[in-house]
């Protein structure tokens, strides 16, 4: 006897339309919004990105190589605050009381972003360094 925890909404009776990519995109560019209204965090490396790519810019020493590079590490820095964010909302939504599991789970979501923002800043320290050395 197989033992599932969740049931298809197909073995249910509901079947849902196939949503169109404009209705996915339009769903994906709502959740950056609210991440960027609701989030300090998410607000603050945005603007550190913002920071970076200006700074970039001005010294103007920068080949595609370094753009690519300092790109990748905004991107992965800002998806990651990303999804730390759905996860503490998550969290939120299932339980308003101290859970030591969701605790747990919402302590290592929040490792993830600083070990990912300690790296970014590794690499854009190393990039920025190297250019200013030209």
């Amino acid at each position: 006897m197989s033992h599932r925890y969740w049931t298809p909404k197909k073995e249910r009776g509901y079947q849902r339309k196939e949503r169109t990519w404009s209705a996915k995109f339009r769903d994906a560019f709502a959740g950056l919004r609210q991440s960027l209204h609701q989030q300090t965090s998410f607000r603050a490396h945005f603007l550190a990105a913002i920071l970076v790519l200006l700074t970039g810019w001005y010294l103007g020493r920068f080949d595609t190589l370094r753009w690519c590079l300092i790109v990748l590490c905004i991107t992965i820095v800002i998806g990651g605050e990303m999804l730390n964010t759905s996860i503490e909302t998550l969290a939120r939504a299932v339980t308003s009381e101290y859970d030591p599991l969701v605790g747990r789970s919402l302590n290592i979501a929040g490792g993830a972003i600083l070990v990912l923002s300690f790296g970014a800043a590794v690499v854009g320290s190393i990039l920025f360094l190297e250019a200013l050395a030209e």
